[in-house]
């Protein structure tokens, strides 16, 4: 693993940009300089961060999510778990 964050990383398990390994050292999201803690997926090279829409879901019961542009900043919330 590296010390930063990737570029775009999604919670969604049927997403090409999910990655356990990653999500579970803990993923923490700056957007516009707030901390945001119920973001879906983001990308910080295009500026924008997937929300949820409330407690609406979709009819396979994932939830809506609306994308909101600006400034994003990915960081670990954990240090990597020393091997051996």
């Amino acid at each position: 693993m590296t010390d930063s964050p990737p570029d775009r990383l999604s919670i969604d398990q049927d997403s090409k940009f999910f990655n356990e390994a990653i999500l579970e050292r803990g993923i923490g999201i700056r957007f516009n300089g707030v901390e945001k803690n119920n973001v879906e997926e983001y990308c910080i090279s295009e500026g924008w961060v997937r929300v949820a829409a409330g407690k609406a879901v979709d009819r396979k019961g994932k939830p809506l999510t609306v994308k909101l542009k600006g400034s994003v900043e990915a960081y670990f919330r954990e240090e990597p778990k020393a091997e051996g």
